[in-house]
């Protein structure tokens, strides 16, 4: 039987619990998730490809998920998805303003797959449903407490590049 294999994809500029309770609901549903980290060059990160790729790791060293794999990639999403013979892209909503843009993708993705890609949404759990990466770095910047939208072990990180923005 083949393995069901799933991506979820996203620029995690930083990881946020939102993120990674998706990540671990999916990983329930399927034998193996990948985190598809995505770079754009075109687009202004806080954080390199490789301390958003390491972030996403500490964070989930303490949730015990055994089938999450973590990659990156530029361009196009279906074009990754290819490389990885995979063909479920996982999507987490949080509200109704999600879903138009999440539908758009999804069918963006299908007609550039030829309907090879199925997209799966995941609402986002109630504490989460206001979380989102650009909140969690307002926060950062004014010097709030992060500890209810960041795993711990990666609050550090995101204060010191807060500072180095002031």
């Amino acid at each position: 039987m083949d393995k069901k294999i799933a991506i979820y994809a996203g620029s995690f500029d930083p990881i946020t619990k939102g993120h990674l309770d998706i990540i671990k609901r999916s990983s329930k549903l399927f034998d193996k998730i990948i985190v598809g980290v995505l770079n754009n060059s075109h687009k202004k990160y806080w954080f390199s490809l490789e301390e958003r790729e390491d972030m996403i790791k500490r964070s989930l060293e303490n949730e015990k998920i055994e089938n999450v794999e973590i990659d990156s990639f530029e361009g196009l999403l279906v074009d990754f998805m290819n490389r990885k013979k995979c063909n479920i892209l996982i999507r987490g909503l949080r509200a109704v303003s999600d879903y138009e843009y999440e539908l758009q993708l999804a069918l963006t993705n299908a007609v550039l797959s030829k309907n090879n890609i199925e997209t799966i949404f995941l609402p986002a759990s109630r504490e989460n449903l206001y979380l989102s990466a650009s909140i969690v770095k307002d926060v950062a910047l004014n010097k709030g407490e992060l500890i209810e939208f960041l795993p711990k072990v990666i609050i550090d990180d995101v204060m010191k590049k807060a500072n180095e923005k002031r």
